[in-house]
Parts: structure tokens; C-alpha cells; sequence
């Protein structure tokens, strides 16, 4: 076990007991956000993150383990393993590496090096590879001619062939290679003749070179997609004399050697023929490989703070989902969520009824109390925010408008669950309540629709499926368990989401609220069918009882922590109804968390948290994020001026830059370059989706309807 705990604790800069104890919670069943969260006495309290990356490197550990074995018995099988080649699989830390070892006992498909030595060439391969100083390499070869071998020439071409082929399997031959090609290698790419780039999206690329050692994962993207496009050519280039002097100074001596002409033109053929463009291709893939984990880490940073997005609590909210040929759809939501209304406006051509949309407008704004005017951000978005804010102006109303990302919203729409909550209603009047609810509670609405189709990431049609949805799912996850649930309101798709919980025990949760209303405690939850004892202990801290018996259910405190909470309570004189006000803040300020978990038999995590929870108590995690901005007017390209000072909201960060939407039709972009005056790996480094950014206009592009942004104040840049 430690042979595969100390890498992945080095590896991650953690201590190995903390690997030890998270992989025998996992062992155990317990979710990593019940670990994150409930055990941090046990990790020395490790984040999601990074017992995330544990569970995901032991899987590899344990992968890398298992091949070692596998190879070593195949070698052993062929009766060729020695105590040398044990030694090198056993220094292996990466499956490539194996796998180079491996490459001479692999059983080969049909090559020249095959097919040689079937002809009974393999003997003179060998003569030359010694490197005799004497003899005649051409007489030598003569005894092998015969009924398979057509003359010497054909014998000496064999040879080299079974020589190149050796060398091409020289684990330290590759290695060399690789490491100089990582190292120095440059990426080149070429324009192809004839190809079909009219918008010219690939042109950066007709010409393009760098360092593979520096470029970035979107460029690494881009240039596969115009490959694949079949736009571009592409090559790495490295300083292949070097390469091939080290290859000759391995494989022949110091003096002067009859076959050494033969050997350096095996050598030659081994390195443009079998060496090069194998291990391009592994580096390829590599980069490719590490471009994609790259956009997968963004879109997962990305899609954390979308779903984090604090709420708007106690707001009435008018969804308005634009269209131009269809209409305008309404919906009005209560603070909770609720349907309360739907209608349809054409207040844009080709079908405009302004008057009659103003009308119907000012009714629903009459008739309830909203509080905030949603718009969505696609297809007719811009025209129907001069709308409103014409609206708003002209009748005084006391009413504010915000732009919300519609992304999703219309394959929520068209989804079963939807259909199954508004069966109803038409596709595009759930696309408005979906786009109302967005701000009334972001998390619990973008969590019915497919991470995949929030639209928060980079090239993200060419990651592999698979690993995206894997990650996007533990975002998910996180992200929920992070905020908890309302037992007694949320939807069987939120709950499956909570630790400890699956589809089929939220529904069960769903179906004993309809039968037996709602659930006036966490142990209550025990009685539901399929919550047995392992699913009661990951799940009750994340499921909140707002109006229940017991105020510690209202918590993030776990039930298996009332008793002390209780006990802490009564050593620092406080009474529940005191919780949460100057006084508890102020007895909590006067004690050692450590201190109390020795005198107590706990442990100065838990403790810690029963603290912080006794001053604030139904603290929201999302409250620590900005508010959506709220507009009551509409801003036009024409209104900006090169150094204005605006504030806008990160709609999307990427490996180049950030997004911003300021009220424009499109977004302005501020390129990593102008985010700091110090050197930025990525720029979510310094802002999140969602975040209100202080930005400067730098550049007007008036043809294209651009903006070029900076967060470097005009003039000091």
C-alpha cells in the first residue's frame, strides 16, 4: 500500500496519512463531499478538490501496479526477464514508461524486421551490432543467401531492418527522444493548398510555430480542430543531428568498426521511419490529452460558480424569453418559485404589436409585485432590453431589469422533467420560467439541465464526453452538498445530487412527502424507505428542516455533532434563542477551539465548526458571491468611448481571457494581457463567472460591434 500512497501523497503535496485516511473512507463508502465536510479530523482537512485527486490517483496507481505486474510475467513467460529489467519497471512512475520496456518482448504484427528475421537474417543483425573491426560485411551476408534471401543486398537490407527495429524499441532510445522533444521541440503548422476556411477562422495557423514546452492548451485545441478540419498541416520539428549522434554514439564504438556504415544507416531509417513519428504521435496525444484536462478544469471552474450564483431572495421575478418572429415570452414567478402567470408580447418585427406588449407589460407589472424583469440573453435579446428599459423609463416604474444567461434553458424545455413539471405549457413559456427562476434560485434550476448545455467552457465539442460529464457531474455534486437542500421543497432531481443520496432515494423522499406532508426533523428521514444507516449518515447534514422541530436541523451541523453542540452551549452560557446574535459572537470570541476540543474529546475541526455555526447559523454559502447587476437603462456601442469606466459581469472565463457582459450585444473580452500588471498563468486566477468587474474600454471595433476591455484603469496600463 505505501508503494502506491507515498507517490500520490508527493505527487500532491499532502501528507501520506491524509491519503491513507481518505482512501479508507472512500473503502468505506463515504462520499468526498461527506469527507470534505464531516471528516476533517481524519484528511487534516483536505478540500474536494484534492481528495477528488487522490481517489482519481490511486485509480491510476493502482492501474500503473497492475500493468508492472502483467509485464513482468509476460517477460518472465519468454524467459528473458532479469534482475535489470525489475528494476526498471519498479522505477517506472508513468504507464508510458512500462510500456517502453515492454516494446522488444511485445508480440509484433507483421513488419520488415519480422519478416527478416522469418528469413533467418537475425545473426548477422547481430554480427553487425557488435561492431567487429574486421571481416567483410558483404562475404558475411553471402551465407545467408538462399531460396528466401535473393542475394546479399537483400540480406544486408534485412539486417538493418531487425537493427532499426531494436533501436526503435531501446526504451532509453525513446526516452531520450521524448524528453528532447518535450524539451525543445517546436510545433509547426502549415496552410494546405486546398481547404475550406471562408471565415478565415483558422488563419492565425497558416503559418505558426512555438515552443511545445510553452504553448497553450487553446492553441493546442485550435490547431487539432484545423487539422481535423483538414485546413492545416501539421508537424514537430527538433534538432533531429543531435538526436541521431546520441542514437550512433550509443549503439557504436569508439573505434572504427566495418559495419558502422550499416549501423548509422539502420539508425538513420529507425529514426524517420519507426523512432520520430511514433513518439510525435504520443506527444501529440499528450498534448492534446493535457489541453483537454485544461478546458475540462475551466468548464468545471466555470460551471462552480454559474451554479453558486447568489440568489435573489424574497423577489418576485418576470421571466422574458425574447424571440422576434414567435414573440416574446412572460412568465411570472413568486419568491418561492411559483407559476403564478404566462403570456407572449410581439414587441419586435416582422409581427410588432408595441403598443399591445406595453400594455400587457404594465398589467403583470400592476398586478404583482415584481421586483426584477429577467431577460434572456439569445436571439432578439438586445432589442427586447431597449424594450424594457424604454418601459421602465417611461412610466417611472420602480422595477429593475437584469441580462441572465439562457444557456440550457431551451433543452430544460424540451426535457421529460419539464414537460413532466408544466405539461401545460409550451416549450418557450418553461424556457421563461426557467429563465426567471434562474435568479431566484440559480442552483436548484441549473441543476435540471445538462452541465454539458450551460455553455461555460472552450472548445468544449471536442473534449472526450465521458471524462467532461465525469467532472462536471463532481461539480455538480459539490456544489450542492456545499449550499445543502431543503428537505421539504426540492426537487427529486437536486436531491440525487446530495450525498449519500441516488435517484431512487430521492424519489423515495419525494413520494413520503406526498403521502405523509412534510418532514419535521433529520431523523425522520430514517423512516423513509431505502435510507438505511450509511445513507442517513452522508446525507442528513446536507438536508436542511427549515420549520422542524429541532433549530440544529436548519444547519450544516451534523446530527452526530448535536450532543456537543449542546454541551458547548451550556460552557459558554448561551441559550439557542441566542444563537446567531452579539452575544453568542462575543462568547465565541473569547474561547480557543483547540483548547475546547481537549477539554471536550473532540477535535478542533469540529469544534471549530460548531463555533462558527453558533455566530452565524443559516449562513448561505452563495452569499459570499456578487448579486446578478441590476439595469433600469440600455447601453449602445455608440455611447462608449475610448478609458470609459463601466462595470459589467464575467459571463465566461477561458484560458485567453474573461468575457464581460456590459450591456452590450456582445460580450467584451479582457485578454489575460490586461488583467494585471504582473504576469497571469490563467485568468481564473483572478475572476470567476459571475463576478461584477470594474473594466476600462480600450479598444472600438465599430464594424465588427466589438469591445476590448481592461481591468487596468485608461492610461495607467
Amino acid at each position: 500500500m505505501k508503494e502506491i500512497i507515498n507517490p500520490i501523497a508527493a505527487q500532491l503535496n499532502v501528507k501520506p496519512h491524509q491519503v491513507e485516511a481518505v482512501l479508507n473512507l472512500l473503502a468505506d463508502g463515504a462520499s468526498v463531499p461527506f469527507i470534505a465536510r464531516y471528516r476533517k479530523e481524519m484528511t487534516g482537512a483536505l478540500d474536494e478538490e484534492q481528495i477528488r485527486m487522490i481517489q482519481e490517483q490511486y485509480a491510476y496507481q493502482v492501474n500503473l501496479a497492475k500493468r508492472k505486474e502483467d509485464v513482468l510475467r509476460l517477460i518472465e513467460e519468454k524467459g528473458k526477464l532479469t534482475e535489470e529489467i525489475k528494476q526498471a519497471v519498479a522505477a517506472c512512475v508513468k504507464l508510458s514508461q512500462v510500456e517502453d520496456i515492454y516494446r522488444p518482448y511485445q508480440e509484433k504484427r507483421k513488419t520488415r524486421a519480422t519478416m527478416a528475421i522469418a528469413k533467418g537474417l537475425e545473426p548477422l543483425a547481430k554480427w553487425l551490432l557488435s561492431c567487429p573491426q574486421s571481416g567483410d560485411v558483404e562475404a558475411m551476408a553471402a551465407h545467408y543467401v538462399n531460396d528466401q534471401v535473393a542475394d546479399v543486398n537483400e540480406a544486408v537490407q534485412g539486417a538493418k531492418d531487425i537493427i532499426a527495429e531494436i533501436i526503435s524499441d531501446d526504451a532509453k532510445v525513446r526516452e531520450r527522444v521524448r524528453t528532447g522533444m518535450e524539451r525543445y521541440g517546436r510545433i509547426e503548422t502549415k496552410e494546405k493548398k486546398k481547404h475550406e476556411d471562408e471565415r478565415k477562422v483558422y488563419q492565425m495557423y497558416y503559418d505558426y510555430n512555438e515552443r511545445l514546452a510553452t504553448i497553450a492548451a487553446h492553441r493546442v485545441m485550435a490547431i487539432d480542430r484545423a487539422e481535423k478540419a483538414k485546413v492545416i498541416n501539421v508537424s514537430i520539428n527538433i534538432d533531429d543531428e543531435r538526436q541521431l549522434e546520441w542514437i550512433e554514439h550509443r549503439y557504436t564504438k569508439k573505434y572504427r568498426s566495418v559495419s558502422d556504415p550499416y549501423i548509422k544507416e539502420a539508425i538513420q531509417d529507425s529514426y524517420q521511419r519507426l523512432i520520430f513519428p511514433s513518439v510525435e504521435r504520443e506527444i501529440r496525444s499528450e498534448l492534446s490529452d493535457k489541453a483537454h484536462e485544461q478546458s475540462i478544469q475551466v468548464f468545471s471552474q466555470n460551471l462552480e460558480r454559474l451554479l453558486l450564483q447568489k440568489p435573489m431572495k424574497n423577489k418576485t421575478v418576470l421571466g422574458f424569453d425574447p424571440a422576434f418572429r414567435t414573440g416574446c415570452k412572460l412568465a411570472v414567478i413568486d419568491t418561492t418559485g411559483k407559476l403564478l402567470e404566462v403570456s407572449v408580447i410581439y414587441p419586435h418585427m416582422p409581427n410588432a404589436k408595441v403598443k399591445e406588449a406595453e400594455k400587457t407589460m404594465l398589467d403583470l407589472l400592476k398586478r404583482y409585485p415584481i421586483d426584477i424583469i429577467a431577460i434572456g440573453n439569445g436571439t432578439a435579446s438586445r432589442e427586447s432590453e431597449a424594450f424594457v428599459a424604454k418601459l421602465i423609463q417611461t412610466h417611472h416604474l420602480s422595477v429593475s431589469y437584469t441580462m441572465v444567461s439562457e444557456a440550457g434553458a431551451s433543452v430544460y424545455s424540451a426535457s421529460k422533467l419539464a414537460r413532466e413539471e408544466f405539461p401545460q405549457l409550451h416549450v418557450e413559456q418553461r424556457s421563461a420560467i426557467s429563465i426567471a427562476r434562474r435568479i431566484v434560485d440559480p442552483l436548484s434550476e441549473l441543476i435540471k439541465i445538462d452541465p454539458q448545455s450551460i455553455g461555460v467552457g472552450q472548445y468544449q465539442h471536442d473534449l472526450p464526453s465521458a471524462r467532461l460529464k465525469e467532472r462536471l457531474d463532481f461539480v455538480v455534486s459539490k456544489a450542492v452538498n456545499r449550499v445543502g437542500v431543503n428537505v421539504n421543497t426540492a426537487s427529486a432531481e437536486l436531491l440525487k445530487n446530495v450525498s449519500g443520496l441516488t435517484a431512487a432515494t430521492a424519489k423515495s423522499i419525494v413520494n413520503y412527502r406526498n403521502e405523509h406532508g412534510a418532514i419535521h426533523s433529520r431523523s425522520e428521514l430514517k423512516s423513509i424507505p431505502k435510507i438505511g444507516a450509511k445513507s442517513f449518515e452522508q446525507a442528513a447534514g446536507f438536508l436542511r428542516i427549515e420549520d422542524g422541530e429541532e433549530w440544529l436541523d436548519r444547519t450544516s451541523l451534523h446530527p452526530e455533532s448535536y450532543a456537543l453542540t449542546r454541551q458547548l452551549l451550556d460552557y459558554l452560557q448561551l441559550t439557542p434563542a441566542q444563537v446567531g446574535s452579539d452575544a453568542a459572537t462575543q462568547a465565541v470570541g473569547e474561547v480557543n477551539a483547540t483548547d475546547l476540543a481537549e477539554q471536550f474529546h473532540s477535535d478542533p475541526y469540529t469544534v471549530q465548526d460548531i463555533l462558527d455555526v453558533l455566530c452565524v447559523p443559516f449562513r448561505d454559502y452563495r452569499d459570499r458571491y456578487d448579486a446578478p447587476i441590476l439595469r433600469s437603462d440600455v447601453l449602445e456601442l455608440s455611447d462608449l468611448h475610448i478609458g470609459d469606466e463601466l462595470e459589467g459581469v464575467a459571463r465566461n472565463v477561458v484560458d485567453f481571457g474573461v468575457f464581460v457582459d456590459i450591456g452590450l450585444h456582445e460580450d467584451g473580452l479582457v485578454h489575460i494581457s490586461k488583467m494585471s500588471r504582473q504576469r497571469v498563468a490563467h485568468p481564473g486566477e483572478l475572476v470567476s463567472v459571475g463576478d461584477i468587474l470594474k473594466v476600462y474600454v480600450i479598444g472600438i471595433d465599430e464594424v465588427k460591434q466589438k469591445v476590448q476591455l481592461s481591468l487596468l484603469p485608461y492610461g495607467n496600463r
